[in-house]
């Protein structure tokens, strides 16, 4: 008998337990953005509340998150994730368009993966303002990263001489709250348009950005034109 003895292997249901962590912490998300994002909300959920929707224990809960924050921390992360990859796979299929082109593809991919499921919305929007001041920090940096999505991609069009040199980053932290604000009110029915509607909006904003009035290609600039920086 002791010849046919096996050395543990860590599988339980042909999974690893590493396997097994990770379904759970997926189950406790699934739960999370249902809950915060259609459901009570956040600050209304409790952690027996959430564990109950995944179908799992509270013992479980801690074993892979600190508190609820961490759920909706980690929700936040995934939710602008998606829309970044949706971004530049449209950027990488319309790199080779005029700089109108592009932005339309741009916005319209990151808009249709944000407003695919409302519950990102709320999540992005609503539910991560004002919790903690961590969570601040967190949200104030992926901005900071949509910021600089919005000025390299300004860039790359300064160097094809499709916009204006200068230092993007004031209009495009301001562009982001335009994104950011027109989105949600779209979403909550504040707004009688369609969604291509407002993608067409956000883009003609942002070439008015990239493009000012005082401004043409071939380099025939108004009178600001000696006083801008390059970005």
């Amino acid at each position: 008998m002791a010849g046919r003895l096996r050395q543990p292997t860590g599988r339980y249901g042909g999974r690893t337990a590493e396997e097994r962590q990770a379904e759970r912490r997926r189950r406790f998300l699934d739960a999370g953005l249902q809950l915060f994002g259609a459901g009570p909300g956040y600050r209304s959920t409790t952690v027996a509340a959430l564990s109950e929707a995944a179908g799992l224990s509270t013992r479980q809960f801690y074993e892979a998150f600190r508190g609820l924050e961490d759920v909706l921390a980690a929700l936040h992360l995934q939710v602008n994730d998606w829309a970044e990859q949706a971004a530049l796979a449209a950027l990488a299929e319309a790199r080779d368009l005029p700089l109108a082109e592009r932005a339309a593809a741009l916005f319209r991919a990151y808009a249709a993966n944000v407003t695919s499921d409302p519950r990102r919305i709320r999540i992005t929007f609503v539910e991560i303002i004002g919790v903690s001041a961590r969570l601040e920090e967190q949200r104030l940096a992926r901005r900071a990263r949509w910021v600089e999505f919005i000025c390299g991609e300004a860039a790359g069009a300064v160097a094809r001489g499709e916009a204006a040199p200068r230092d993007y980053r004031l209009a495009a932290t301001a562009f982001i709250g335009s994104v950011n604000g027109l989105l949600h009110d779209w979403n909550a029915g504040w707004v009688d348009a369609t969604l291509d509607e407002v993608v067409d909006e956000l883009v003609r904003q942002l070439l008015a950005i990239l493009r000012p009035a005082d401004w043409s290609a071939d380099g025939a600039a108004g009178p600001q034109a000696d006083t801008v920086t390059g970005p």
